[in-house]
């Protein structure tokens, strides 16, 4: 019976994720360890860990691409390069709250999305790639808290 349990957990792990997770909480709260699905339990909290990492890159990414913008394409200023800076950085800085041990990780990764801001940036202004500096040449701080007059 065990064995058939399991069987049906894992299933419904696969076509009632929703479900799952209510039960799989029910069962925990009631300390009922024994019918815990505890190989797609665990593997969802690993991929958690990890969803808080690329959300945080993905924050990053877009900070850049708008100070690019911001900088190099000053005529097209807009509140909602403005607007978009400022609700990534809060966004950003809101997970480093939430996970204090995640505030080494944006200057870890700086480098990797400054990348892929800048072909984003080329991307979308149609400026070359060449325009912008190869590496990025403001501290993690300056990006999360400065006053855009900075990025002029």
């Amino acid at each position: 019976m065990n064995t058939e349990l399991r069987i049906s957990q894992s299933d419904l792990y696969e076509t009632d994720y929703y479900l799952w997770i209510q039960e799989t909480i029910e069962k925990l709260k009631q300390q009922n360890y024994q019918q815990v699905d505890w190989v797609n339990l665990l593997d969802e909290i690993e991929d958690m860990g990890k969803r808080e990492r690329l959300s945080l890159e993905s924050n990053l990414v877009v900070v850049l691409l708008h100070l690019l913008k911001w900088k190099h394409q000053p005529q097209n200023r807009s509140g909602s390069w403005k607007g978009s800076i400022r609700e990534h950085r809060r966004q950003i800085l809101e997970a480093i709250k939430i996970s204090p041990s995640l505030k080494a990780y944006p200057n870890e990764i700086l480098a990797e999305c400054y990348e892929e801001a800048v072909l984003q940036a080329s991307d979308e202004t149609g400026l070359p790639v060449e325009t912008f500096p190869s590496e990025c040449s403001y501290s993690i701080e300056q990006i999360l808290e400065a006053d855009l007059s900075t990025f002029e």
